[in-house]
C-alpha cells in the first residue's frame, strides 16, 4: 500500500508538472499568435508550438518522474500498460484517479494565474471532422504514443535510460497531426481537465475518452503479438555490445 500510494502521488505530481506548462504554453500561444490560417483557424505556426510544447514537457516530467511511478501520466497508456501485462490492474487502479486529478489542478491553476480562457485549451474537433473521425483519429494518434511507452521503457534494453526522449516525440509527432482536427488529445486527463476548470464541455466530450482508450487497447494488442512471436527474433542482435565493447 505504501509502494502504491508512492507511485499515486508521483502520477499526480507528473500529470500535474505535464499539463501545467502544457497548458500555459496553449495559451501564450494563442494570445501572442500573429497570423491565423485562411479558414481562421490557428496557423501552422501556433500548432507547432503548441505541439512542441506538449512534447518536451511530457519528456521532461516523464524524465524526473519515471522512476517514482513509470511517469505514465495518461489513463490510456495506464490502461495499455495493464492490457499489456506490464502493469498490475491493481497499481493501474491506483494510478488512474492520481491522473485525473492532476489534470484538474493544473488546468484549474492555469485559468486562476494566466490571463485568456482555459476553455480555449479544449480539445474540440475541426469543421468538417465527423465524431466518428476523431474518435478513430484519437484512437492511432494514441496508439502510436502507447506503443512507444511499451518498446521503449516496458520493454528494457540498453536504451531505456533515454525512453523519455522518444515517449515525448512520440507526443510531439501526434500532436503536429492532431491538434488541429481534434485538439490532439491522447489522454483523457488532457481532455477532462480544462473542461471541469472552464465549468464548460464541449460537444462529444465522450469520444476523448474512448478514442484514446481503445489506442492503448490496440497498442497493447500489437505487443502482445510481438511477444507472443517472440519478436526479438525476427530482427536479431539489435541490443548487441558490438566487438569493441565485449571483454
Amino acid at each position: 500500500m505504501k509502494n502504491h500510494f508512492v507511485a499515486a502521488t508521483g502520477e499526480f505530481v507528473g500529470t500535474f508538472f505535464f499539463l501545467y506548462f502544457a497548458f500555459a504554453c496553449q495559451l501564450m500561444a494563442f494570445e501572442q499568435a500573429s497570423d491565423k490560417a485562411p479558414n481562421g483557424s490557428n496557423s501552422a505556426t501556433t500548432t507547432v508550438y503548441i505541439a512542441l510544447g506538449y512534447g518536451m514537457s511530457l519528456l521532461v516530467a516523464v524524465w524526473i518522474l519515471f522512476r517514482i511511478s513509470g511517469g505514465l501520466f495518461n489513463p490510456a497508456v495506464t490502461l495499455g500498460m495493464v492490457a499489456a501485462g506490464q502493469l498490475n490492474w491493481i497499481r493501474g487502479l491506483v494510478l488512474f484517479p492520481a491522473q485525473i486529478l492532476g489534470g484538474i489542478v493544473a488546468a484549474a491553476l492555469v485559468r486562476c494565474m494566466l490571463p485568456g480562457d482555459i476553455a480555449a485549451t479544449r480539445t474540440v474537433l475541426a469543421p468538417g471532422m465527423s465524431e466518428a473521425q476523431g474518435l478513430f483519429f484519437e484512437m492511432f494518434l494514441t496508439s502510436f504514443l502507447v506503443f512507444t511507452v511499451l518498446m521503449l521503457a516496458a520493454e528494457k534494453s540498453k536504451t531505456t535510460f533515454l525512453a523519455p526522449i522518444g515517449i515525448g516525440l512520440a507526443l510531439f509527432v501526434a500532436e503536429l497531426a492532431g491538434v488541429y482536427y481534434t485538439g490532439g488529445s491522447l489522454n483523457p486527463a488532457r481532455s477532462f481537465g480544462p473542461c471541469v476548470a472552464a465549468a464548460s464541455f464541449n460537444h462529444a466530450h465522450y469520444i476523448y475518452w474512448i478514442g484514446p482508450g481503445l489506442g492503448g487497447l490496440l497498442a497493447a494488442g500489437y505487443y502482445r503479438f510481438c511477444k507472443f512471436f517472440n519478436y526479438e527474433e525476427a530482427n536479431p542482435d539489435q541490443d548487441h555490445a558490438g566487438a569493441d565493447e565485449i571483454v
